[in-house]
């Protein structure tokens, strides 16, 4: 511990050397000379006897007490009215004395201790400073050392001639030791210079900043003090500490005490500080914390931070902004300068996010918006390479027009009736079925023919390996016929063609054969690729060959699946049940699907609860081409969907949230440019008609045909508005919906619940239940004609010839004409022609036949005419009386 001799502190607290050894004698110190030394326990020794010294030196009061006493009014409002209540304050205040000069020692005293203390710690950080600098010098040196050991190389042969005979692999390898050891070296000569610069740094700073306190304690105190006390900077004294404050009162602080600011310490405070000592070390401790509570740790930043904002393909200017961290008031007026008016929850594309973010000081990173699917694509092509690939059964798509016997000749090879228990006889749904032939199994969609079915069809034919095209020999090619051949050309999938209704007596499979031969379908025996097989799906004829030909044609396809990977395929239909919920349709095309995986179906995901097979009994697993229903998933995925297996709920979930919201911002920002352009066509073209419809339907296909023929109706008059459409019965909300939107509502193959319905007829909705779809659209179809303007079309019904020119008092000027076709009519327009020109346009006052008024006058007839507002008509003008007609207009 360091230590001041008598003659130091006589300097530091600026007293002569006999005073102060006279004061340490009667302390009882044994200091008689200016050299001894004073330890701390010496100094606190004689500053306990100046304090008791001190304290007893006088007999005069150093404290005062006054009291006072304050007196007001207060008015309040009760519930009695307003009173008055008497406010009584009481003040004390206690003021001390204070002697500047029996004060002066212990200022002195307590001077020299902080100094002392801070010579200590200078000394602790000069020392510790050196110690780091020997250690990281030992550390580099003992760097350079292993790294030279590592890579030492071997000995190099003494003679030119062992160089010549050596492999020159092995000169490669001691060559390449040799470089190692030259950049070891450079390393850690590197390494060693940058440590001994960081140091000498260091050092040159901790020498700076004890100049800078050394200087500013000179030049600051008022009490003469050695310059240099054991080569260390003095703390700053309370004077300094006054300085600093100018004057303002410390609670802390005893020397902010009392009336006098003027010195630093008084005996009376120290024997306050004595007696009180604890509690004010509470007081000081409840302070320090909630001024430590109380400070905040925000910095005011002092420069611009560049942030990286991860922008993909669509981002609202909302969540650009707080990328940036600006307000999004800021963005707008970016896009504005841009020319781009937004708003906060507009979706903007990832030019224009770029552009602003540039121009706002940041750094764009481009994210990709299918990351989560490209991971997801990755992952499945990394188990269909994993796995075993082995024969399936081929996949066939029945397609062809209406009523030509498709789900006819289906029921014949599955031996069940699932036309008879179709709506109007067709088929309106698309089915799955798998059957196990003489000749291997089989699995069969099965499309609707109707024109409003398009998607469905094209959906089959893509998810197919073969395309029977049924054609009926009594009918020939028709419309859906061509639309299932364009189908399956799209799709690329071999065409095998059924000539149905063989057992008719009109049937001509050579008219079939010319009219597809026309559509470039050639048959065999014609020297085309496409097999013609003529079946009857009544008596059964040609089904076998039907049946060969599929597998033939499969053979030659060579179709292979992986058995042992997670289940992939299609989504072919989904439908809500209400006791069983969202029900799935499924088409498994790779894979094995059991019972308990984690589906992901486009926008929906679950579990397998449940797995039915066509027929509605449960199995535990599917393979390859086996389609399936299955029961767990969130929601009614949309038909043609994918389907996959993925190894967590959780990532199922995300990719399914992660689509959903992709799919609400396309959908929002194809409203928003809708509502633009719809503004723009009203503007131009004046208001369209529309008619607003919620349908319902039973199954996802049905609905998506629905939607997609009514939203074809309509032309630049009016037109079709779908509020809403799902799957499922109707309910309360739906109802509601209507209400508000003032919609029709159509359910097809679903019905209203109780609730819904009574709703219904309390509100007096518009509620249609249909089961054929083209019912449906006639209806529509005949509303959207109704709201069509009608056509105005004019007919003329008479013509009279002006042959003279009267004078009326009462009418004015009167026209005696002849009445050459047709027939006058009073209550009709009228117009008036000279030379084939019509000069007026107007009605008649009146119509007279000699003095008589005459409602109408016929052909070959005179009659006196009085045309209202209008006094030139000449002889040899013809009127012609007109009439218009309206004319109901339809789609």
């Amino acid at each position: 511990m360091a230590q001041v001799t008598v003659q130091q502190l006589a300097e530091v607290v600026g007293a002569s050397v006999e005073r102060l050894l006279t004061q340490m004698k009667e302390a009882g110190l044994p200091h008689g000379a200016a050299e001894e030394a004073v330890s701390d326990e010496d100094k606190q020794t004689l500053l306990t006897y100046l304090k008791r010294s001190h304290g007893e030196s006088t007999d005069a009061p150093k404290r005062i007490t006054l009291k006072r006493k304050t007196l007001s009014t207060l008015k309040t409002a009760g519930s009695q009215g307003r009173k008055t209540v008497n406010v009584e304050v009481r003040k004390k205040r206690t003021y001390v004395k204070r002697d500047t000069e029996e004060l002066a020692d212990e200022e002195q005293v307590i001077e020299a201790a902080a100094a002392e203390k801070a010579s200590r710690e200078a000394e602790e950080a000069a020392a510790a400073a050196a110690a780091e600098e020997a250690a990281a010098a030992e550390a580099a040196a003992k760097a350079a050392e292993e790294a030279a050991a590592q890579a030492e190389p071997e000995p190099e042969p003494e003679t030119e001639e062992d160089l010549a005979n050596m492999d020159p692999e092995v000169l490669r390898q001691r060559a390449a030791a040799r470089r190692k050891v030259r950049e070891a070296e450079e390393a850690a000569a590197r390494k060693a210079a940058v440590e001994a610069r960081k140091l000498e740094e260091e050092r040159k700073k901790a020498e700076a900043a004890a100049a800078t306190a050394a200087k500013t304690e000179a030049s600051g105190d008022t009490i003469k003090r050695p310059k240099r006390l054991h080569d260390a900077p003095v703390a700053p004294t309370a004077a300094d500490q006054r300085k600093k404050s100018k004057g303002r009162l410390d609670r802390n602080s005893p020397a902010g005490r009392g009336k006098q600011r003027g010195h630093n310490l008084s005996l009376s405070d120290l024997d306050r500080a004595e007696s009180g000592m604890a509690r004010r070390r509470n007081r000081k401790k409840l302070k320090a914390t909630h001024e430590e509570h109380g400070r905040h740790g925000f910095e005011m930043p002092t420069e611009k931070k560049s942030a990286e904002v991860a922008v993909g393909d669509m981002i609202s200017v909302g969540e650009l902004a707080q990328q940036m961290s600006v307000k999004a008031g800021e963005v707008i007026k970016e896009l504005m300068k841009l020319g781009v008016m937004a708003t906060i929850n507009q979706m903007i594309d990832q030019d224009t996010a770029t552009l602003v973010v540039e121009e706002m000081g940041h750094k764009v990173k481009a994210v990709s918006a299918d990351a989560l699917e490209e991971s997801l694509e990755e992952a499945l092509a990394q188990h269909s390479d994993e796995g075993t690939q082995e024969s399936r059964a081929p996949v066939v798509t029945v397609m062809g027009h209406v009523d030509h016997g498709k789900t006819s000749l289906l029921d014949y090879i599955r031996k069940s009736h699932v036309a008879s228990g179709e709506a109007g006889g067709i088929t309106q749904h698309i089915g799955a079925y798998h059957v196990d032939t003489d000749h291997g199994m089989i699995s069969f969609l099965d499309t609707p023919g109707h024109a409003a079915f398009t998607a469905m069809r094209a959906r089959g034919a893509k998810s197919t390996d073969i395309v029977i095209l049924v054609v009926a020999a009594d009918d020939g090619v028709m419309p859906q016929t061509e639309e299932a051949v364009q189908h399956a050309r799209a799709a690329g999938v071999p065409l095998i063609v059924a000539i149905n209704k063989m057992d008719k007596e009109g049937a001509d499979p050579d008219r079939v054969k010319n009219e597809l031969s026309a559509k470039d379908v050639i048959p065999e025996d014609w020297g085309g690729d496409t097999q013609f097989i003529p079946v009857s799906a009544h008596t059964g004829d040609g089904v076998d060959a039907l049946l060969e030909a599929v597998l033939l044609q499969s053979e030659l396809l060579e179709l292979k699946a992986a058995r042992d990977v997670p289940a992939q395929g299609i989504v072919i239909e989904s439908r809500l049940d209400k006791g069983r919920g969202p029900v799935a349709s499924l088409l498994v095309q790779s894979g094995t699907l059991r019972k308990g995986d984690i589906v992901l179906a486009g926008l929906q995901s679950g579990r397998v609860r449940a797995m039915l097979d066509e027929n509605g009994q449960p199995v535990d697993t599917a393979g390859p081409s086996i389609p399936v229903e299955i029961l767990g998933l969130d929601g009614t995925p949309d038909a043609g969907d994918l389907f996959a297996a993925v190894e967590s709920e959780k990532r199922a979930r995300e990719i399914a949230d992660f689509r959903q919201e992709k799919s609400r911002d396309t959908k929002l920002a194809r409203q928003q440019a809708a509502k633009l352009d719809n503004m723009f066509e009203s503007m131009t073209a004046g208001e369209k008609k529309t008619l607003n419809v919620v349908v319902k339907a039973d199954v996802r296909g049905s609905l998506e045909a629905i939607q997609s023929a009514l939203l074809d109706l309509g032309n630049e008059e009016v037109q079709v508005n779908i509020v809403s459409g799902g799957v499922g019965g109707i309910a309360e909300t739906d109802v509601t919906l209507a209400i508000t939107s003032s919609a029709v509502i159509f359910g097809f193959n679903v019905r209203a619940d109780n609730a819904a319905r009574r709703l219904i007829e309390n509100e007096g909705v518009d509620l249609r239940y249909y089961n054929v779809i083209y019912d449906l659209i006639d209806d529509v179809k005949s509303a959207l004609s109704g709201m069509l303007a009608p056509e105005l079309r004019e007919e003329i019904v008479g013509i009279a010839e002006v042959r003279d020119v009267f004078r009326s008092p009462k009418f004015g000027q009167i026209a005696g004409c002849m009445v050459t076709e047709g027939t006058v009519y009073r209550s009709k327009p009228i117009r008036v022609l000279r030379d084939n020109v019509v000069i007026y346009e107007g009605e008649l006052e009146s119509l007279r036949r000699f003095k008589d008024d005459a409602t109408e006058v016929r052909s070959g007839t005179e009659c006196g005419i009085g045309v209202k507002n209008y006094t030139d008509v000449k002889v040899g003008d013809l009127i012609e009386v007109f009439e218009v007609k309206e004319i109901a207009r339809s789609l």
